[in-house]
């Protein structure tokens, strides 16, 4: 589910739709989080569907770290990519702000973390980055790791609208990790490595990184898997 205090607005002829807050979203606020109406599809329960099904799915879903598609039922699957994204994704199944997040500033993921399928080329933003791999959790997690830890020393200091949706056993471990209680786990942990056994390692090789998308490449890129969701 998304932050309650964002809407679907049209951003620009460029960009198209994309989430907005509606209210101040502080730093270490859980922007989303997973829940029991969001779908989880297997590559096999994917492969049984009509084809006007996958469409759906494949322009909507993102890949968890056992390479399953997750279809959000709320305006969480229209949030953009941008390489200086304000929300990230956890270890939790949830996703949490990075840093403030101003009234009618844009949500936005970096979807290298989302396991996109293959690499796409997004707007440039003035970052050293200037293509999504399907293998930027490898190459980036420390960086990240570092990014997301500053953020979760915030999450029992702030309203947290979505704290109901976790567990009481994920709350208390999020607040012990934001307490320096207990280690974080890595944002490596969401990789999938495109193999049934999610072993982990920074010599991974990809063989679609010879094929470069153009950003927004029409409905057949996943909404997931590219710059914007028009």
């Amino acid at each position: 589910m998304i932050h309650p205090h964002t809407e679907l607005r049209f951003i620009n002829n460029e960009v198209g739709y994309g989430l907005v807050a509606t209210r101040f979203i502080p730093k270490g606020t859980i922007t989303w989080a997973f829940d029991q109406l969001d779908r989880e599809f297997t590559p096999n329960q994917f492969d049984q569907l009509a084809s006007i099904y996958k469409e759906i799915l494949v322009k909507y879903c993102f890949r968890n770290s056992k390479g399953n598609s997750i279809l959000c039922w709320d305006n969480a699957r229209y949030v953009n990519h941008s390489f200086h994204s304000n929300c990230f994704t956890t270890p939790y199944d949830y996703e949490i702000a990075i840093r403030d997040i101003q009234p009618g500033e844009e949500l936005t993921d970096d979807y290298g973390y989302l396991n996109v399928e293959e690499p796409f080329r997004g707007i440039d933003e003035g970052t050293r980055r200037k293509i999504v791999y399907p293998n930027d959790l490898v190459k980036y997690h420390k960086v990240w790791d570092k990014q997301l830890i500053k953020a979760m020393k915030h999450i029992n200091k702030v309203e947290q609208p979505l704290q109901s949706l976790l567990t009481q056993d994920l709350w208390e471990k999020s607040v012990r990790i934001a307490e320096g209680r207990e280690e974080m786990d890595s944002i490596l942990t969401c990789y999938y490595n495109g193999e049934e056994s999610n072993e982990h390692t920074d010599n991974h090789s990809y063989s679609h990184h010879n094929m470069i998308m153009p950003e927004g490449n029409s409905e057949n890129v996943p909404a997931r898997n590219r710059q914007h969701n028009n």
